[in-house]
């Protein structure tokens, strides 16, 4: 089995609707964890910031790039996305009508690691 890869990522919330996003995420649906599992999603955490509705993903995959396109192309995942754009802040010089977190996040450079 190869390395995995480590993946960060950053997303921003309306802050008005942190709580609403929250709410949305303690009965994820079970046809969308088993998307993730079946398309690579590994040790996958989100962590927010609260004050100002960052954000934090994290992963672990064999291939981030290939595990997405994957994921971005079961139906469920775009119901889902259609669901939770209401809560995001959409990308700079984009519109007031929320976003698709899968177009929006920003992904980290990691540039240390401790086993």
């Amino acid at each position: 089995m190869s390395d995995l890869q480590r993946v960060c990522f950053v997303l921003h919330l309306r802050p008005e609707r942190v709580e609403d996003y929250l709410e949305a995420h303690t009965e994820v649906w079970p046809e969308m964890l088993d998307a993730l599992r079946e398309t690579g999603w590994r040790n996958y955490s989100l962590f927010l910031r609260q004050d100002d509705g960052m954000v934090v993903g994290y992963l672990e995959t064999e291939d981030f790039a290939k595990t997405s396109a994957a994921m971005e192309a079961t139906e469920v995942n775009a119901r889902w996305q259609a669901h939770m754009a209401e809560y995001f802040r959409p990308a700079a010089g984009g519109t007031d009508g929320g976003a698709n977190p899968d177009t929006i996040r920003t992904e980290l450079v990691e540039y240390f690691h401790l086993d």
